[in-house]
C-alpha cells in the first residue's frame, strides 16, 4: 500500500507564499494570527482542539516562515483577507470556521465580508477598530507607548514572563526578528472601517468576543461592531492574550460556537 504523501508546508496563494500547518480531524477551523503573524500564536489552543477539529494555522504574508513577496511595500486588510481565502481554497478546506484575535479579528471580519462562501462562521476576539472607539487618539497614544521598545517587550508584558519563556525557541526567534507589524500594519489596520450597510448584510454566523479583564476600549469597539452586525458581544474570561494565558477558555468558546452551527 502506498503511503500518502505528506502535505506541503507552504503554498502559493494570492501572489505570495504562505507557510501553514494542518492538525487534527473534524470540522475545519482556521486561526488567523494577529500582530504575531505566526501560526504558533495559537499552539496552546490547537493542542486542546485537534481531536475535534481540522485546525488550519498559518504565518501571514511577510511574517516568520511566509516571506515577503518581491517588491513588498506593505499590505492591506483586504489583501490579508484574500490571502486567507486563497489558502483555504488551495488546501481544499473551505468553508471553515474562523477565529481571529486583535488584528487577526479585523482580517477575519474582512474575510467574512469579501469571501462569505469560505466562512462557515466567524469568531472575532477584540478587533481594535478605531471607528468603534470614542477616543481612539488616547488608545493609539497608549499603544504607541506600549510598543515603543518593539513587539517582544509588548508581548512579554501582555503574556507575562512565565508564559513567554515557555514559548519554543523558534517562535521566540521569529518574534524577535519581525518588523512587519510595526513597520507596515500597526497604526494602519486599526482604521479599517466597513460600510454599515455591508455589515448589516452579513448572513454568516458571527460572534464578537471580549475579555472580562481587558481595557474598556476593547468592549467599546466590540459593541460597535456587534451592533452593526446584528450580533451580541460574548464576554469570556481573560484579556487580550487569553489564547496564551487561558487557552481552555478559547477552546470552550470555540466548541460552544461550533455547537450552535
Amino acid at each position: 500500500m502506498t503511503e500518502p504523501k505528506p502535505l506541503p508546508t507552504t503554498v502559493d496563494a494570492n501572489g505570495t507564499q504562505l507557510f501553514y500547518e494542518i492538525k487534527g480531524t473534524g470540522p475545519v477551523l482556521l486561526f488567523i494570527p494577529g500582530a504575531e503573524g505566526d501560526a504558533e500564536e495559537y499552539a496552546r489552543v490547537v493542542t486542546l482542539l485537534q481531536d475535534d477539529f481540522t485546525v488550519l494555522s498559518y504565518d501571514r504574508r511577510g511574517f516568520s516562515r511566509s516571506p515577503r513577496p518581491d517588491g513588498y511595500a506593505g499590505t492591506t486588510v483586504d489583501e490579508q483577507a484574500d490571502d486567507a481565502a486563497a489558502l483555504l481554497k488551495a488546501t481544499g478546506l473551505a468553508p471553515a470556521m474562523v477565529w481571529g484575535n486583535s488584528s487577526g479579528a479585523i482580517i477575519g471580519l474582512a474575510l467574512t465580508l469579501r469571501h462569505p462562501e469560505m466562512v462557515a462562521g466567524a469568531m472575532l476576539h477584540e478587533p481594535p477598530l478605531f471607528s468603534g472607539m470614542g477616543d481612539y487618539h488616547s488608545v493609539l497614544a497608549w499603544l504607541k507607548q506600549a510598543t515603543a521598545d518593539g513587539k517582544v517587550p509588548f508581548l512579554r508584558a501582555l503574556t507575562g514572563d512565565e508564559i513567554y519563556n515557555g514559548f519554543s525557541e523558534g517562535y521566540k526567534e521569529r518574534l524577535a526578528a519581525d518588523r512587519t507589524w510595526i513597520d507596515h500594519e500597526f497604526d494602519e489596520f486599526e482604521y479599517y472601517r466597513p460600510a454599515d450597510e455591508d455589515l448589516a448584510r452579513v448572513s454568516t454566523p458571527v460572534t464578537v468576543l471580549c475579555g472580562a479583564d481587558s481595557p474598556p476600549f476593547f468592549m467599546e469597539a466590540a459593541t460597535w461592531l456587534a451592533d452593526r452586525l446584528g450580533a451580541v458581544v460574548s464576554v469570556i474570561p481573560g484579556n487580550h492574550g487569553v489564547h496564551y494565558s487561558m487557552p481552555d477558555e478559547v477552546a470552550k468558546a470555540i466548541r460552544g460556537f461550533a455547537a450552535k452551527d
